[in-house]
């Protein structure tokens, strides 16, 4: 069983012990909706916590079972928050988990020759980017839309891309 990043403890809520979670994921909805254990380590070796969980204002509102002071919530503070694997729902077709994506190999369309791997993947506002390893050891950024990402293989570890004019 592995463990999946969903995000951090940023600040306490109330007076009851209840945290707020900053989340990775624009599914804010459904990870809320299936959310029932978290891990405070990636390993998961600290001991699964049951919570309840609800969404205000694009953060995760958490009630962790045995918090129930601010100061015992305010322990867990930029505390990394993880979850089971198996516990992540099945995504609509074209949606991929960031960590599905970070490693894979990026292939040019024009050329089909790699062009570098992806790194780290992260929102500004408008869509995803892609922060890109270059095979010369650039780091370039390339947004997440159907215009530049034209295919991903998650079985052959592939990400096909058509860098336009400009982009880089």
């Amino acid at each position: 069983m592995q463990s999946v990043l969903i995000g951090q403890i940023v600040n306490v809520h109330g007076i009851k012990g209840e945290v707020k979670i900053y989340p990775y994921t624009d599914d804010i909805q459904s990870l809320s909706k299936n959310m029932k254990n978290i891990y405070l380590d990636e390993q998961m070796k600290q001991g699964k916590y049951s919570v309840s969980c609800r969404v205000q204002k694009n953060m995760l509102l958490v009630k962790i079972k045995g918090v129930d002071t601010v100061e015992d919530a305010e322990k867990l503070r930029d505390k990394n928050v993880y979850i089971s694997e198996d516990d992540l729902d099945t995504l609509e077709e074209d949606s991929y988990y960031i960590k599905d994506l970070i490693g894979l190999e990026v292939i040019d369309i024009k050329n089909d020759k790699t062009f570098g791997k992806i790194n780290y993947v992260f929102n500004n506002g408008a869509n995803d980017v892609y922060e890109v390893i270059t095979i010369d050891n650039k780091t370039v950024y390339l947004p997440a839309i159907k215009q530049v990402i034209k295919k991903v293989d998650l079985k052959a570890k592939k990400i096909y891309v058509e860098i336009m004019e400009g982009l880089i």
